[in-house]
């Protein structure tokens, strides 16, 4: 480990308000003497978030750029056209338009890269004030609030709307003048650099006291914004990429589209078609000049130089690749990724949230789904929880109305009256509902008389709610303390992880209890021998899943004053543990959690989004086949839609079938086994549609990779939550849904919506509308490449393989650049194979793309044949329309085989021969006052001779 000590200085010295760094947000800067220690050794101090600077630009770039197969063979080219005498087409003529591509692109990564510097030191403490974005994260050492907290809130990180408590540590909380600052001195050690929002281990070590943990609870994060609270004052632990808002925005894994990926394969095949020709002319060159010597030795003297000429005709052919493409793509998908963006048919206008194409790449991908992987909580349902019903000591609550709707919630008056009139079971609905209102994380608000409720999750909010309207009103919270109108109790200290929560309470009786909540299969393996109503419990939550109700078990144990304090030494001691710190709570915890006697259970609905049961309808009629991957029960799984349940398959293994496949995480982890993968797979690919259940994330992950590695088809992953990240991450395709679990799928999707029916319009609209323009202007490029300089090689059977070029410099440089640029643009931005009606009625017309028919090594080849014919028309014509009138011939045999009924086409068609006729009529003159093309003076007055 290596430690780091700022130098001392007096307060005085030290600029207590230097505002260089941040005189927009005013943030105040002491340098102290204060000491941070790094876990990971590594230790930088100035950083700067953005892609490049100044002087990293040029190299970044270039190596970024060269490292394309396709640029660094045109610059092999371009060093080749450099050696004297070896170049039939000029020095320039590659390195112009290689020099135009890549200042476009540099242009396009300059735009695309948001300089932004930040210079923060670690061990610096910074002060900020009420409304202000934290600029790196930092320890609270105190705040101007009488309990030393301050509010945040967190939405650039995780979406979530809801303020956030943090809590400075008591030992640093008086620490707030600037004589006070002066004389802090101390060291932190903590873990190293990580993404983990929700984590943080760390000890404070103020000299001659005792090591004070820290906690989530006690850190700032960058991107943060404070809230309700005047100023807080931090220390910097980590600063540029090691925060964990920079460690969060690590870009995905590089992710190709099937059509990049042949596109590659046929370029390097069409490379060694370049060679195979190149070595032909040589050969041809060889045997021409053996003839002609025999017959005329006398004129000249043999001259043989294979290496050579070899150099001469790749330079001579090499345009074959089309030297724009990689630029041209770029800029047609970047505009395609706009078209997403401005959807409004994919505004959410609810939330005011567009769809966002956060990469380009994988435009065309969309239109080749044939698997969809769902998550279910948030992405088919819309994560706004009602508290619909409940069991207490084995007496079900809430029972149905007799007409259903979407405003319905929980009114069963029976609840208050068991509770008023001293039913047998009223100590056990005081204690669920005591529980309900005390063992949560949601922060009060008060907006005059109303209290407003700031949740992390929906399900907590619902819950609290509910009780408020029962008369059990969370009102304050505070760092040790939380409130409420029926019931006031002291927070120890709680405990959650992702299957449970619990809090430990003093009662104003004195007594110690624990409450705790979570999933029942949880709560039923820490349940006491002595614990009631277990049964009936449990049958009540199976007949809530059945009905699509999310559930929790809620439970309690009392306390002794004597385990208590022995417990709470040891959750201290674990607490300071630095190396595997959560581990040693996780077993703390477990230590106190046990021996629980059961309360009951809560059941809230999470209704489906609008229009998820027609979307999923729409994409199965487009041959996409629905997979969900969800952490509920089966029963609530299930009840998301109409599911088929085959008694046997038998024959129809293999075949696909109008059925679906349930399984459960347990079972998974047997059927996911290497001995059984490729028969639980074929079984699953049997079924029209599959449900998996109780999954973990990585479960999630590992089925999609199982098919994406064994079905060579396209797939597709939808989530809305942090446990989507890794089936996102794997699938060829990953969209993220902004919703109320907050930003970690979106932040790691290639693609985001806000609704799951706008994959209707993303994939069956602008999929197969991408598709077909990506693969139709690639075919083009290419095509109009081959046609002409295949027209250099029938040249050469009249030349004597001599490698003399036909056409003159210049007009062949421009020609990708200038005079075909504009086609490709068009077909690749405005073309469409069919119209968004019909698309959206006609589901079935996804098959074309999907199926990947009209883009192949056949259709590719099948179209350089093509262009190699029409060349070969070209040639053999008249002389006089070769050699003047080769441009509107290419010109117009492009438009007869890419005809287009968009008028963009037409355009940009007619507007290519246009250009190309003025620029010959002007370059015809250009001669010698510009010093160059000499052999095209009087072309124009040639032509109206011949014409």
């Amino acid at each position: 480990m290596n430690v780091f000590k700022n130098e001392k200085k007096s307060l005085e010295k030290s600029q207590y308000f230097t505002t260089i760094f941040y005189p927009l947000l005013g943030f105040s800067l002491m340098f102290l003497e204060f000491t941070v220690l790094i876990d990971s050794g590594i230790f930088l101090f100035i950083y700067s978030t953005a892609k490049y600077n100044m002087w990293s630009f040029l190299p970044r770039y270039l190596y970024l750029q060269f490292s394309k197969a396709a640029n660094a063979f045109f610059l092999f080219i371009t060093i080749l056209q450099q050696i004297p005498d070896v170049s039939p087409t000029g020095k320039y003529t590659t390195l112009l338009p290689l020099m135009i591509i890549l200042t476009i692109s540099g242009i396009k990564e300059i735009v695309e890269d948001y300089v932004s510097l930040l210079l923060v030191i670690v061990g610096d403490i910074v002060k900020a004030s009420n409304g202000q974005f934290l600029p790196a994260d930092m320890v609270l050492i105190s705040s101007s609030e009488p309990q030393v907290t301050c509010y945040v809130a967190t939405s650039n990180l995780d979406g979530e709307t809801n303020l956030k408590l943090r809590q400075a540590l008591l030992e640093t909380a008086q620490m707030q003048t600037e004589r006070q600052l002066s004389s802090l001195s101390g060291k932190i050690e903590c873990e190293g650099p990580n993404r983990h929002f929700n984590t943080f281990i760390g000890t404070l070590y103020l000299n001659d006291e005792s090591p004070v943990p820290i906690g989530p609870d006690q850190v700032l994060l960058r991107g943060t914004q404070l809230k309700n609270t005047q100023w807080v004052l931090g220390i910097v632990v980590y600063t540029g990429f090691e925060t964990k808002f920079m460690q969060n925005s690590i870009k995905s894994p590089l992710k190709k589209s099937r059509v990049e990926n042949v596109t590659n394969v046929q370029i390097l095949v069409l490379f060694v078609l370049l060679l195979a020709m190149s070595l032909v002319s040589c050969v041809g060159a060889i045997l021409w000049n053996v003839e002609v010597w025999v017959s005329k030795w006398y004129l000249f003297s043999f001259y043989l130089n294979l290496g050579f000429d070899l150099l001469v005709f790749i330079i001579l052919y090499h345009n074959l690749i089309p030297i724009s493409l990689l630029v041209t793509l770029e800029i047609v998908k970047y505009v395609q990724a706009m078209f997403i963006n401005w959807d409004e048919d994919m505004h959410y206008k609810e939330n005011n949230i567009y769809a966002i194409a956060r990469t380009s790449n994988l435009n065309e991908e969309l239109g080749q789904v044939k698997y969809l992987f769902s998550d279910k909580t948030g992405t088919l349902t819309c994560n706004i929880m009602k508290f619909k019903k409940c069991s207490i000591a084995g007496i079900i609550y809430g029972l149905s109305p007799s007409v259903l709707t979407e405003s319905y919630e929980f009114n069963d008056p029976t609840l208050l009256q068991n509770f008023e009139n001293g039913h047998p079971t009223k100590d056990y609905i005081k204690e669920f509902l005591t529980l309900l209102c005390v063992c949560h994380t949601v922060i009060p608000e008060r907006d005059e008389d109303k209290i407003i409720y700031q949740a992390s999750s929906p399900d907590e909010a619902a819950l609290v709610k509910w009780v408020k309207k029962l008369g059990f009103v969370f009102t304050t919270r505070t760092p040790t303390s939380v409130t409420i109108e029926a019931v006031s109790s002291i927070l120890n200290t709680f405990s959650c992880n992702r299957k449970r929560m619990s809090v430990i309470v003093r009662t104003p009786t004195g007594n110690l209890r624990l409450y705790c909540k979570g999933a029942d299969t949880v709560i039923y393996e820490r349940l006491s021998e002595d614990s009631l109503f277990m049964k009936e419990t449990l049958t009540h939550l199976e007949h809530f899943a059945k009905g699509g109700l999310r559930t929790l078990c809620v439970a309690y144990t009392d306390l002794t004053e004597e385990e208590y304090q022995q417990w709470l030494t040891e959750y201290k001691k674990a607490s300071s543990v630095i190396q595997d710190r959560m581990q040693s709570l996780e077993e703390c915890y477990d230590k106190i959690e046990k021996k629980f006697l059961l309360l009951g259970a809560t059941a809230i609905e999470d209704r489906l989004q609008a229009r998820v049961p027609e979307t999923i309808v729409t994409l199965l009629k487009a041959n996409i086949r629905i997979w969900v991957l969800t952490g509920d029960k089966q029963e609530t799984a299930i009840n998301i839609g109409i599911i088929e349940l085959p008694s046997t398959l038998g024959t129809l293994i293999g075949k696909e079938n109008d059925l679906a496949l349930i399984i459960d995480g347990e079972t998974l982890k047997y059927a996911l086994n290497f001995e059984v993968e490729r028969s639980f797979l074929n079984l699953a690919l049997s079924c029209r549609a599959v449900l998996c259940c109780r999954l973990s994330p990585l479960q999630k992950a590992e089925i999609v990779y199982l098919v994406k590695k064994h079905v060579g088809a396209i797939t597709l992953a939808i989530g809305d939550g942090a446990n989507d990240v890794g089936m996102i991450q794997m699938a060829h395709v990953g969209v993220g849904i902004s919703g109320n679990e907050g930003m970690q799928a979106t932040n790691n999707s290639d693609y985001s919506i806000a609704q799951f029916s706008y994959l209707e319009k993303l994939l069956l609209v602008h999929g197969a509308w991408n598709y077909f323009r990506v693969t139709k202007c690639i075919l083009y490029c290419f095509y109009k490449n081959v046609v002409l300089y295949i027209i250099e090689l029938w040249f050469a059977f009249v030349n004597g393989f001599s490698g003399q070029i036909i056409f003159e410099h210049w007009c062949i440089s421009l020609y990708n650049v200038i005079f075909t640029s504009l086609p490709p643009f068009t077909l690749g931005i405005f073309e469409q194979c069919c119209s968004q009606k019909s698309l959206l009625t006609y589901p079935q017309l996804y098959t074309v793309s999907q199926t990947g028919k009209t883009f192949n090594t056949k259709v590719f080849w099948f179209q350089c044949i093509n262009a190699l014919v029409h060349s070969f028309i070209l040639f053999w014509m008249p002389m006089k329309m070769l050699e003047h009138g080769n441009g509107f011939i290419v010109s117009y045999i492009q438009q007869s085989m890419f005809f287009s009924l968009e008028p963009f086409s037409h355009l940009a068609i007619w507007g290519s021969i246009i250009i190309w006729m003025v620029f010959f009529a002007i370059y015809s003159f250009v001669w010698p006052t510009i010093p160059v093309a000499p052999e095209m003076t009087g072309q124009v007055s040639f032509i109206n001779c011949h014409w």
